[in-house]
């Protein structure tokens, strides 16, 4: 076993080569040392060095963090910190073995997202047409888009004026890792992004942006010449209010959620909706199967006659 202060020079210059090479954030960093410190003290109480861990000793410090009912998201980082420092260790060849390579990662619960009803998104749309124009036919096309297109809010605002060709039944949208894919649009959000190209020139501001503004599917007086995300958040949640809507129900992302769901929902593959969302993993996309799922679940369970009963007697 390495003695204490050897272990402790390992340490050091694992840490190094993180913020050196890895570009690791102050606080990555940090929690790195605490994590591996706190495995070190575990380990010494075993008779085991850090750098020289078995995997009987790092299985049991994980055992350890699970009796002590700590969450397996916050288990996952500290075997994430854990397991880079022997990969570390045994590249380098200051160990012949990598403790971690047959140890799994905790499996972590995936929140099921946010998603809106169908008569709700229906709602939304019914209060943004009673908007005075531009404005209503604005926020019209947005919610058409972001419902009906399954778009980002990111890929909303980036989208340039020509992304949607006059009369085309097809939106080409930019997304993660510059990758393009191109989104079909059902004829009511062909029609709203139409109705607000009419009026589009009412929101290009005067000046030095104007130029820039120009574009922007969704250009906007303020500094960044178009609209940014945070306020496409805020005009969504001002209609919330007036569709009689929660408004901490309503997002940008809530609205991709719905539109994924309501897919499944009416029986779409889901290597289509990976494709029109976006997805590089298909596993992503998975969710959606779970959400309409659980949506089942609720209503067998709120309309069936012998779930709502509160007990059934036993057969004799």
């Amino acid at each position: 076993m390495a003695g204490p202060s050897l272990a402790r020079r390992h340490l050091e210059t694992f840490l190094e080569m993180m913020a050196a090479e890895r570009g690791a954030a102050r606080n990555t960093h940090d929690a790195y040392r605490r994590d591996l410190e706190d495995l070190a003290g575990f380990l010494a109480a075993r008779g085991e060095g850090l750098d020289s861990a078995s995997e009987d000793g790092i299985r049991a410090y994980l055992a350890r963090m699970g009796a002590a009912g700590m969450a397996a998201r916050t288990a996952a980082r500290r075997l994430s910190a854990i397991r880079q420092f022997h990969q570390f260790l045994f590249a380098e060849g200051l160990r012949p073995d990598d403790p971690t390579s047959r140890i799994d990662s905790p499996r972590l619960g995936r929140p099921l997202p946010k998603i809106l009803e169908a008569g709700e998104c229906d709602a939304l749309l019914a209060a943004a047409r009673l908007r005075p124009v531009p404005d209503g036919t604005r926020l019209v096309a947005i919610v058409e888009l972001l419902y009906a297109g399954g778009l980002r809010v990111s890929e909303l605002v980036d989208l340039p004026v020509n992304a949607v060709a006059r009369g085309s039944t097809t939106l080409v949208v930019r997304g993660k890792g510059d990758r393009e894919r191109v989104v079909p649009l059902a004829r009511s959000a062909v029609d709203a992004v139409g109705a607000y190209m009419a009026v589009r020139p009412a929101f290009l501001p005067k000046g030095a942006l104007r130029a820039t503004a120009e574009r922007w599917l969704f250009p906007s007086r303020g500094a960044d010449a178009r609209l940014t995300r945070r306020r496409v958040g805020q005009l969504l949640k001002e209609l919330a209010l007036a569709a009689g809507l929660d408004p901490d129900r309503l997002s940008p992302h809530v609205l991709r959620h719905a539109f994924a769901t309501h897919l499944v929902d009416g029986g779409a593959d889901l290597r289509s909706v990976q494709r029109m969302l976006g997805h590089a993993d298909i596993a992503t996309t998975q969710i959606y199967t779970h959400v309409a799922d659980e949506r089942l679940t609720r209503l067998v369970q709120s309309h069936h006659p012998l779930a709502r009963r509160p007990g059934r007697r036993k057969e004799a």
